[in-house]
Order: C-alpha cells, then structure tokens, then sequence
C-alpha cells in the first residue's frame, strides 16, 4: 500500500531540505521503514521543529549545512546509500525579486549535491522538480517531452536541474531521477508569510474567521497531491532500475481541482461559510494543471493512494491539532 510496502530497511538516506515541508515527510516515512536518515539543512526555510520528533534516534542524524558550499555537500554524502534533495527555495513570485539568489541556491546547490553524490559513489539521486517546467503549454494533461516557455526564475532553476542531472547520469554514470511536484499539499505545510501555499494559508484564515483572498478568479485549476504520495514516489525512484535514470517524472495524483471549489471544500470541513475576496492573478502562475502520472507508473512502479478528498480531511485535521 503506497509506501508502505517500500523494502528500504537498513538502507541509508541523505535528505537535503529534510526539515522542510517534504523533507520531513520524507524522512518520516524512511524512519518508518527502518531506514537511516541524515538531513542537511541550513534551516533558510525549513524549520528544526519540523524534524524535533526525530532528535536523540539512533538511526538519525542532522548536519547544519548550507548546499551551497560543496565541502558541506561532500560531508554530508559520505556514508549514504542515497540522496534524495530536496533542498531548494520555492515560490514563483519571490523568484521573480530575487532571481540571483534562485540561480546561486537552486542550481549551484543542485549541482553542488551531484558532485558530492558522484565522488561518493551514490547509488541514487532522486531530485525535487516542479510542474512550473511546462510553462505556457497549454495542453492537459501536462505529459514530460512537452514543455512550452519558462515563465519564472524559479522555473528557469528547476528546468536547469534537469538537464545537469542528465549530465551526470550521461558522463558520469550517476543515476538521477527527477520528479516533477504538482501542488503538494499536507501536515507540516507552513500556512504563514507572504508566500504560502494557499490551501494552508485558507485553513489558518479560516480557523481564525478571516477572508482569505483568491488570486484571480477562482477558476485556475490544479493537480493537489497529498504529500504521501510524494513521499512514495521518492522511495520507489531509490528502488528504481538504471534503466529509468537521466528522466524526470510527473509526480501527482492525475486529478484537477478548481481553487474556488478547493476553497468551498474547506469551508465545508471547517463547518464555515465565509466569502473569499478576489485579487489580482500572480505573475508568472500557470493557470491550469493537471499530470499525466503514466510514466511515473510504468518507470518507477509508482501507485498513489491519496486522492485530494482523502489528503484534503487528512491535513485539515493536522491544522486543527497544531495551529
């Protein structure tokens, strides 16, 4: 069943990021299946609560590192069965303010991470990618081998990942498995700042019996998917064949959701009718979304079991417990 039924036991996992959202779901589901997890994380994003309920195992350990530095990244691989890197900052506005410092993190840290798992003879790298690689390709579903025009830095660093992973795994023999994140939503998703990904930042409004506001008209549509999901997807690329290495994938559930019936859906959950309002549409946003998920499930044997109604009542109930 999903993950679950990943045999990882006694392997041993690098997760870069891994005190951020994903990351730590990530490392959760290693933990569970009796994996060793080491997380590099200089904490820019992630936040060390995330992964306190870890602290004092014997089967984890936690550097302070920034990806950035390529001794750290060396350090940090040394040991490992695996890297799953996770590390990156997100938010396609916020790229679009800082677009220097997206190129130094996203892609001198990704390729800080390869070298580092090359020389120390990694058996995997999976990667975190985006579906803000498709662009302004118009077509759904969104299918790998038909992206139109980058429409953000943050993409721009994400595309570039791709094609440096393929490098090492084409000169180097590194075997690297990109996967392509659709809206991932679910517990430990940071619901504050200027940034947050809307469906925490709806519950948290919600909860408090604010407004939220809806960038657009509501109609821009999206394939939600349920962090274990991903969580899945990164074990069984660690379990996949070579001959799937040098490829990203469509990580998401294959559905398509409409924010403002996303928007209702939590309402209804939170037993509240309040009316959003509506502002302007985000630069550099696609405005529809929807995975094609065939590869990923021919490739890397990838199943998902949470659809968005199952992982929408899964995270409102973490909300209700931690905010």
């Amino acid at each position: 069943m999903g993950f679950e039924g990943v045999n990882i036991a006694g392997r041993r996992f690098l997760v870069t990021g891994g005190a951020g959202f994903i990351g730590s779901n990530v490392c959760e589901g290693i933990l569970r299946l009796g994996g060793f997890v080491r997380v590099l994380d200089d904490l820019s994003t992630g936040k060390r609560g995330n992964v306190e309920l870890f602290s004092g195992r014997s089967d984890y350990e936690f550097i302070l590192g920034d990806v950035k530095d390529i001794e750290v990244c060396k350090k940090a691989c040394e040991g490992m069965d695996f890297v799953l890197h996770q590390a990156a900052w997100g938010s396609v506005p916020r790229s679009l303010e800082m677009p220097v410092f997206y190129c130094a993190n996203n892609i001198l840290g990704m390729v800080n991470m390869l070298e580092a798992a090359r020389r120390s003879g990694i058996k995997r790298f999976v990667y975190a990618s985006s579906s803000s690689v498709y662009g302004d390709e118009p077509t759904l579903p969104k299918a790998e081998g038909r992206e139109g025009n980058l429409l953000s830095p943050y993409a721009l660093t994400k595309r570039a990942a791709e094609e440096w992973a393929k490098q090492y795994t084409r000169h180097y023999g590194l075997p690297t498995y990109g996967l392509r994140y659709f809206n991932v939503f679910g517990p430990r998703q940071d619901p504050n700042g200027a940034y947050a990904a809307v469906i925490p930042k709806f519950i948290k409004q919600l909860m408090a019996g604010e407004r939220p506001t809806i960038n657009g008209d509501g109609r821009q549509s999206r394939d939600f998917t349920y962090i274990d999901n991903v969580v899945e997807a990164n074990l069984k690329a660690c379990l996949a064949p070579e001959s799937a290495a040098g490829e990203a994938y469509n990580i998401a559930y294959g559905g398509r959701e409409y924010l403002i019936d996303i928007y209702h859906c939590i309402c209804a959950a939170l037993g509240t009718d309040i009316e959003p309002l509506y502002g302007p549409d985000r630069a550099g946003d696609i405005k529809h979304s929807n995975a094609d998920i065939s590869k990923a499930r021919e490739k890397l044997g990838y199943s998902p079991e949470w659809d968005f109604e199952r992982g929408i009542n899964k995270a409102i109930g973490w909300y209700k417990e931690n905010l």
